[in-house]
């Protein structure tokens, strides 16, 4: 995942200079994707979102905290969830779960 990450935000391929810091940020999104998810380890077709707010978090660096950004007539919102965009696919994730593992009953 390294290797996207690093296409996406515009990181040579070879600079290892930021390979940490991005297997931390995956690290922790991955942990709070799981505990959204219950506890479950994310599956892999969930790769996308821990991509995403992945590059999200990473572009944030040096604005943690800051909901509103205002410089000369530019404004950018932050959200406090950066898993808000998601919510329905990781509900729709859990709610195809929940269903696999209810019994079924057959009257013979």
């Amino acid at each position: 995942m390294l290797e996207t990450l690093k296409l996406y935000l515009g990181i040579e391929a070879n600079d290892e200079d930021k390979n940490s810091l991005l297997s931390s940020i995956v690290s922790d999104a991955t942990a709070r994707l799981k505990l959204l998810l219950g506890g479950i380890e994310p599956p892999e077709e969930m790769n996308y979102i821990i991509k995403e707010v992945s590059i999200i978090r990473y572009n944030r660096i040096g604005s943690e905290g800051v909901t509103i950004h205002s410089v000369e007539g530019e404004s950018m919102h932050f959200s406090d969830n950066d898993f808000a965009a998601y919510s329905e696919e990781i509900q729709s994730w859990l709610d195809r779960q929940n269903e696999s593992k209810r019994g079924k009953v057959r009257f013979l």
